[in-house]
């Protein structure tokens, strides 16, 4: 069955790398010079240097008729794809590879997908897990989740590789939310270290971040377990500890008052707006989203955001 992969960023080319070690796979990019850059270099410089193209790999400009297709674009993105390859995308297996909400619509991966491809099966392959590492053939462990069983097994078998190992699920509202709202605790675990707050205050972040995200999934019909698992608390851990996390980055200029580059996507600050109006719409208590939220839109600063924080009510855990 082919594959194919959408964004020639940096985790859709090492995807892209891992399955072609396995078979044939293309991967579809936007601009003509960067795909003519891979095609003569068999390598993806901009995004991921150093790692090569496996033979199997073919470097398209043209969104190929596959039964399988890894969408690894931006959350923002993801719902203009969509509608602009409708046609093509009918009746495929649609795999979302972002992690985000959609400002605009307050949509997860998977609900984004059947809003604009009615008839297309989605799911989402989300996760602890670094472009750089997937590509060099580092194990990778992730989760994939699919509502519908049965293709969950296919998806399964075809998309793991000697070393990137998938666990599965059914509960993708579980899985999406995890993987989007860990990208907001990493911010803001960014920023506590960027202020010079210490790991203490850090470790401290991560669990009531955990308890916030789990919090809310469940609100909306996820499964704690699964925030438990690799999409919710094993990414969680990678990426607020990680200076491979562009979020955590993002948090660490954030708190030290640096510049950050305006071009590299950061997918929890758009989240932290999505979630923002969501909370304050239905009503619920999410404190660090909201933080984030305020910094990001640069109406609080550092030190009034951590003042918040630690005036709020003490309280059981």
């Amino acid at each position: 069955m082919s594959i194919l992969v959408v964004g020639a960023g940096a985790f859709g080319t090492s995807l892209a790398i891992s399955l072609g070690r396995k078979g044939p796979v293309s991967l579809w990019a936007r601009d003509p010079q960067h795909i003519a850059e891979m095609q003569a270099t068999r390598r993806n410089t901009r995004r991921l240097p150093g790692a090569n193209f496996p033979d199997p790999l073919t470097v398209t400009a043209t969104l190929q008729d596959a039964q399988t297709v890894l969408l690894a674009v931006p959350a923002q993105k993801l719902s203009g794809v969509l509608t602009a390859n409708r046609d093509l995308f009918a009746g495929k297996y649609l795999v979302a590879c972002c992690k985000g909400i959609d400002r605009e619509t307050g949509l997860g991966a998977c609900d984004t997908i059947a809003a604009s491809v009615s008839t297309a099966i989605p799911a989402v392959l989300t996760g602890p897990s670094f472009a750089a590492d997937l590509a060099v053939g580092l194990p990778t462990a992730l989760t994939l989740a699919c509502a519908d069983k049965g293709v969950g097994r296919t998806l399964q078998k075809q998309l793991s590789t000697p070393v990137l190992r998938l666990y599965r699920t059914t509960d993708t509202k579980g899985a999406e939310l995890g993987g989007a709202l860990k990208n907001v605790m990493a911010i803001a675990c960014g920023v506590a270290i960027g202020a010079g707050l210490g790991h203490s205050a850090r470790a401290a972040l991560m669990t009531r971040g955990f308890a916030e995200m789990t919090r809310f999934a469940v609100q909306h019909g996820a499964d704690s377990a699964t925030l438990s698992g690799l999409s919710g608390f094993g990414d969680l851990a990678l990426t607020c500890t990680s200076e491979g996390s562009r979020n955590y980055q993002f948090g660490v200029a954030l708190g030290s008052g640096q510049s950050f580059d305006p071009n590299t996507t950061v997918e929890g600050a758009s989240t932290a707006l999505a979630m923002k109006k969501i909370a304050l719409h239905q009503n619920l208590d999410m404190p660090i989203t909201q933080t984030v939220a305020r910094l990001v839109e640069k109406k609080a600063d550092v030190q009034s955001a951590i003042e918040h924080l630690l005036s709020r009510p003490l309280k059981e855990e």
